[in-house]
């Protein structure tokens, strides 16, 4: 039992551990198709640089337009600070030419708090170009007793601000540690300022900035999520920047790189042309191995750079942008390798293609001819199996006829025989009639008896009646197969008593193939003449061609042989 009770633990575990380890491939699965798609969104964003950077000069230009002559004091010092905040970042030479006009304005109209505005706008834009001493300069050159409380905060900022650059980028590590120390005091200053102005965007970034500083991103992280979607474009970019540098400290590369995109994004939306987002990004990018989108966005941030004159961001630029430019060229030059050797493969494959081509319609036409050769050989053999199968019914046309005709004369045979053995009979009785006559001395009974043709005329018609007899013997549907051949109101009929006529008895000569008038006109004792108005008068009756009349006479009551 307890053995089983540890078995039955153990699927448990395993199978907890299964759970749990698809959860988190669930999870980091997801979490890469999010960043791919915020990385492509930046992607479009700086496709669509020129936009937003149109948009820009357009605020700009209608800023310009603002001003007019005769403008009071007070009023065009006002709306220079509102164009120095849209130069801000953005062009580095245009907003120190608004700085410097600010600063004179405000000596000419010897307003104190203009005065050391002024000069905390040329310290800031100092600063962000490297010029600390000078900056520091004109910050000492400001009474912070007579600032009033609105500008306070702007002081230690500046001044925060400033140590904290001299601090990342003094050599000495005594230096370093009083710049840091200095930007704690002038932090604590400003946070107290801040935090005079209540729950603010402005009080938690100088907050989370601290917590940074003082390895406690938890803390910043806290502070900063709530305020990630308040205030304008550029200040959202600055708090997404801040949470990339608070996952930094935590080592969380994946949200560090996802809130560097967040911050990219708006920078470029903004637009600002000096910022930090995007080269750390790139950074980011270059050691998991994109170098093509690292190399695309550090030349984007070069050349925004230098647009802007910001010298400090150019020189951090220049620190990786060297490196990355020479991976990027060498993976050129090996894209190029394989792109050569692939087109020197295509063009291996488009000849042996272009050979493939050639050969195929050659072997085409080849089978082209051969099936034009097939086709005509079999047109060819169609017609000579059109002409045997001619010849082969002409054949069994001519066999049937000859059987036919051999069939007939065998009945005509038979029948001629019976025929004249009954005339050789009647023959002898003639004779011996005669012969008594002549030997009981009746000279003139015998003469009469000679020259009577009442015999002739009785055989003549015994032998037509037994003709008659015989063909319709072997005919029997004659008279109305051949009446179908003629018009309606033309039908030939014998006379009652009689079996044929003489116009039936002519074409029954042609249905026995007796087509010749003399013979015809012997057989039935009649002039040619006489059988050939008979032949042209029935033709003349024809219900359809006269000239084929006779013909399909002759194939009436075929028989089957």
């Amino acid at each position: 039992m307890a053995a089983e009770t540890q078995l039955h633990v153990a699927m448990k575990k395993t199978l907890f551990c299964l759970c749990s380890l698809l959860l988190c491939a669930a999870a980091l699965s997801a979490g890469t198709l999010k960043m791919d798609s915020l990385l492509e969104r930046l992607d479009d964003v700086i496709r669509e640089r020129a936009r937003y950077i149109d948009q820009k000069e357009d605020r700009l230009h209608k800023l310009k337009q603002g001003f007019y002559a005769g403008m009071p004091g007070e009023e065009r010092f006002e709306r220079l600070d509102a164009l120095l905040e849209e130069y801000r970042s953005y062009n580095a030479d245009s907003s120190l030419a608004v700085t410097q006009e600010r600063l004179r304005l405000a000596e000419h109209l010897g307003n104190r708090d203009y005065l050391n505005n002024a000069r905390m706008n040329l310290a800031e834009l100092m600063g962000i170009a490297g010029m600390y001493k000078e900056a520091l300069e004109q910050m000492e050159a400001v009474a912070y007793d007579s600032l009033p409380e609105h500008l306070r905060g702007y002081y230690f900022h500046n001044l925060r601000t400033l140590y904290s650059w001299m601090a990342d980028y003094v050599v000495l590590p005594e230096l370093r540690d009083r710049y840091r120390a200095l930007r704690e005091t002038y932090n604590d200053s400003l946070l107290h300022y801040r935090l005079a102005d209540g729950d603010t965007l402005s009080y938690a970034l100088n907050r989370s900035q601290q917590c940074n500083a003082n390895n406690r991103p938890d803390e910043a992280i806290g502070l900063m999520t709530r305020y990630l979607t308040r205030g304008n474009t550029h200040y959202r970019a600055i708090a997404a920047y801040t949470l990339a540098e608070s996952y930094h400290l935590k080592g969380d590369t994946e949200h560090e790189k996802y809130f560097l995109a967040v911050a990219a994004i708006a920078d470029l939306q903004a637009p600002v042309l000096e910022y930090a987002a995007l080269p750390a990004l790139a950074v980011l990018l270059f050691h998991e191995g994109d170098v093509e989108r690292a190399y695309v966005y550090l030349k984007r941030c070069m050349e925004d750079a230098v647009a802007c004159n910001a010298r400090l961001r150019i020189l951090e630029i220049l620190k990786i942008f060297p490196v990355v430019n020479d991976v990027y060229q060498l993976q050129i030059k090996k894209r190029q390798r394989q792109m050569a050797w692939a087109l020197a493969l295509i063009s291996l494959l488009s000849l042996f293609l272009v050979v493939s081509v050639v050969y195929v319609r050659r072997q085409m036409k080849r089978v082209v001819q051969a099936r034009r050769e097939v086709m005509e050989a079999n047109a060819r053999l169609k017609e000579l199996n059109d002409e045997l199968h001619h010849s082969n019914e002409q054949l069994k046309e001519a066999n049937r006829s000859i059987a036919e005709n051999s069939y007939l004369k065998e009945e005509y045979i038979g029948r001629y025989m019976d025929q004249c053995s009954a005339y050789i009979e009647k023959l002898d009785a003639y004779r011996r009639e005669l012969g008594k006559l002549a030997a009981a001395g009746k000279v003139q009974e015998l003469y009469k008896n000679l020259k009577s043709s009442r015999l002739v005329e009785q055989e003549l018609e015994d032998f037509y009646a037994h003709f008659d007899d015989t063909f319709l013997q072997l005919f029997p549907t004659f008279v109305e197969d051949f009446n179908s051949l003629l018009l309606p109101d033309e039908h030939i009929l014998p006379k009652p008593g009689e079996r044929l006529n003489t116009e039936l008895r002519i074409y029954a000569l042609v249905r026995l193939g007796i087509t010749d008038s003399v013979k015809i006109a012997r057989f039935l004792r009649y002039s040619v003449t006489t059988i050939y108005n008979y032949r042209v008068r029935v033709r003349n009756k024809a219900a359809g061609n006269r000239e084929e009349l006779e013909g399909l006479v002759a194939r009436i009551g075929r028989l089957n042989m």
